[in-house]
Formats: C-alpha cells, sequence, structure tokens
C-alpha cells in the first residue's frame, strides 16, 4: 500500500497522545487485543459497548473548523454529511463549518477566518491540495493542528495527520475485479472513463488499474478518456469512447456521479455487450448493482466516511485523549481507508454507506 504521509517535523506543535477510531474499529481493536483464540460473542460484544461509550463519554470541549471545497457533486456532500453527524454525537464537539469554495482564493481566505477565530484543531479538503499548503502551514504555525482529508497538501509540515482514501488502491482492485470476471475471456478489451486528469488522485487510479490488468495476459485497456466528476462530462465522453470503440468487454468509470451521465450515453447507444464497474459507492449504483438488470456490476469504494474519521482524530487531538487495544502513544501520521469492491454478493452490508 502506498504510503501517503509521514510525520510533520513541526517543533511548534506539542506531543498529541491517543487516537479516537470510529466505534466498530474500536471495537476490533479491542476483539483482536483478548489472549484466547477462541470466540466469545458475549465478551466481545461487551467489550465493544464498553469501548462505544468509553470513547463517547464527555471531555475537554473541543472546537473543530472544517473547510472543504463546494458541495456541488455527490461525494463531496456526503462528506460534509459525514462531518457533521458524526461532530453531532459528541457533546464535547462544536463543529464550525465555512460555505465551502472551489476558488482556491476564497477557500484560503475562509481558513484563515478560522484561524483568527482560534479554533482548537481544523479539518481541511483542499479543493487544490497543492494551492492551500501555504495555509495548511499558517495553522500549524499557529498551534493549531490539522487534519488534511483526501487531496493531500504538498509538505507534510502542513498538516499533522492525512485522512483519505486509496487511490491506486482503487484502481488496483477495480481491474482485479475485471480480470477475473474476463481471464478465462480470449483477447479481451478494456476501456477506462477516468477522473480529472489535472488531480494526482486521477493518475493514481489510473495506474493502480493499469497493475492489476498487467496480470493479464488476455486483457488489454484499448482506449481511456478522462472526464471531469460531472454528469454531463461523464456522458460527453463515454459517447466518445463508444463511438471509437464498436465492442469491448469491460469499463472502469472513476467516479459514480459522472457515470450517471455515462449510464445515460450507453443506453443511448444501445449498448450492453460490456460490464461496467463504478468508482466511489453511490445509492444510486448500488441499487443499480442489487437489481442486477444493466451492464452496472460493481462498485469500488471510495468513502465518505472519511471525514467521520477525521472528525474523530480532531477531537483525540484536541483533547490528548487515546483509546485502548492501540500500543502507540500518538496518532498515526496518515490514515488510509480500504476501497472495497461491491458486488451483487455483498451489496446489501454496503447498501447503508451509499451516498446520494
Amino acid at each position: 500500500m502506498r504510503k501517503i504521509a509521514r510525520t510533520p517535523s513541526s517543533p511548534l506543535l506539542s506531543s498529541r497522545r491517543g487516537l479516537i477510531f470510529g466505534t466498530a474499529a474500536a471495537g476490533a481493536l479491542l476483539a483482536t487485543g483478548c489472549t484466547s483464540n477462541e470466540s466469545n460473542d458475549e465478551s466481545d460484544s461487551e467489550n465493544k459497548q464498553a469501548a462505544d461509550t468509553d470513547d463517547k463519554k464527555p471531555g475537554k470541549k473541543v472546537t473543530i473548523g472544517f473547510a472543504g471545497p463546494q458541495a456541488d457533486h455527490g461525494w463531496l456532500n456526503a462528506i460534509n454529511d459525514q462531518g457533521k453527524q458524526r461532530a453531532e454525537e459528541y457533546e464535547d464537539v462544536t463543529l464550525v463549518n465555512t460555505e465551502g469554495s472551489n476558488d482556491t482564493a476564497q477557500q484560503i481566505g475562509q481558513i484563515e477566518t478560522l484561524i483568527n477565530k482560534k479554533v482548537d484543531v481544523l479539518v481541511i479538503l483542499p479543493a487544490d491540495g497543492k494551492a492551500l499548503t501555504r495555509v495548511g502551514l499558517k495553522a500549524m504555525r499557529a498551534g493549531i493542528p490539522v487534519i488534511n482529508l483526501d487531496r493531500v497538501f504538498n509538505s507534510p509540515q502542513a498538516y499533522r495527520c492525512y485522512v483519505g482514501g486509496d487511490n491506486y488502491g482503487m484502481g488496483l482492485n477495480a481491474g482485479h475485479y475485471i480480470g477475473e470476471q474476463l481471464k478465462d475471456k480470449k483477447n479481451a478489451k478494456v476501456v477506462e472513463l477516468a477522473g480529472t486528469d489535472s488531480l494526482e488522485l486521477t493518475g493514481q487510479r489510473t495506474k493502480g488499474f493499469d497493475d492489476a490488468l498487467k496480470n493479464y495476459s488476455n486483457i488489454k485497456k484499448v482506449a481511456r478518456q478522462s472526464a471531469e466528476f460531472t454528469v454531463e462530462s461523464g456522458q460527453s465522453k463515454m459517447a466518445e469512447l463508444l463511438q471509437a470503440e464498436s465492442s469491448f468487454d469491460a469499463l472502469w468509470n472513476h467516479d459514480d456521479d459522472q457515470g450517471v451521465g455515462a449510464e445515460r450515453a450507453i443506453k443511448q447507444a444501445g449498448r450492453d455487450e460490456f460490464i461496467m464497474v463504478g468508482g466511489a459507492g453511490s445509492k444510486h449504483v448500488m441499487d443499480a448493482i442489487k437489481a442486477d438488470n444493466t451492464v452496472l456490476k460493481a462498485t469500488v469504494l471510495y468513502p465518505p466516511t472519511m471525514a467521520a474519521s477525521a472528525i474523530d482524530l480532531a477531537r483525540a487531538l484536541g483533547q490528548g485523549k487515546g483509546v485502548s487495544g492501540l500500543a502507540s502513544l500518538e496518532i498515526p501520521a496518515s490514515l488510509t481507508l480500504y476501497s472495497a469492491v461491491v458486488t451483487k454478493d455483498n451489496v446489501d452490508e454496503y447498501l447503508p454507506s451509499g451516498f446520494s
């Protein structure tokens, strides 16, 4: 798995102890800490309940500033919802949200306002990681720990902890799933509908996908188009792919939002000779996978629950509070969520996490 972040070397922040995971992770840590190799469901349940109660027990009050881009995309809207809902679970957390902006200068101004308000911790999902590195550094130098969410800053000194999805792993898992579906087909052809090429994450997703396909000598990627994570761009770029390739066996689409447009183009073209794999985990796609009556057969998760994890970590930093079951005294430099593949076989398990 790719290392995304290192511990920053800034001396301006004092050492903070502990880590608060989501309740499910805390329960898992406690369960694996048992000395017996035999399962004890009742004991595990009691331990999990105790961890849940202990984690949410009110402590030192913490004000968390939350700044992200404009929520003009289903996944970004889910990020905002996850962060807000998680903060509401804690009596000791006050969440201060910015309006959100895709304009880097405006987002920098919003974050500087949070710095001037002297919030205890900042959670920042930058519209552009490179462009906002400076304001991350400014917060850290002001003694405000930064949780960098999803789009990473250029310098590890601009954040205390990075929380995000595994973009390389997302492509890797999509490629392996498609590879297994086509491994017995001679001269199989796949196409890729990528996201915005100016974003580093898009390149990571494509590299993971290409690396996975190297394991299948019978499969060749014959075309790739880059869309812009929007319904409109997904439709237009998918139409181009369909026109350029008279037939193929599988499509990987990086993003379920732009996938809505891709589905429209596919339907208009009357094509159904291939399987389609989505990316991110929208409820719309999960419903289609469950119904099993379209080309959509799977999606690779990029969980917006990372925002809830960021709130957990921000609260931990603000309180210097730990959780039993974790040996390290410090929160990690990075937390990367796994990109599970959702299919008809396991979709019921993931449906509750599907976003609109």
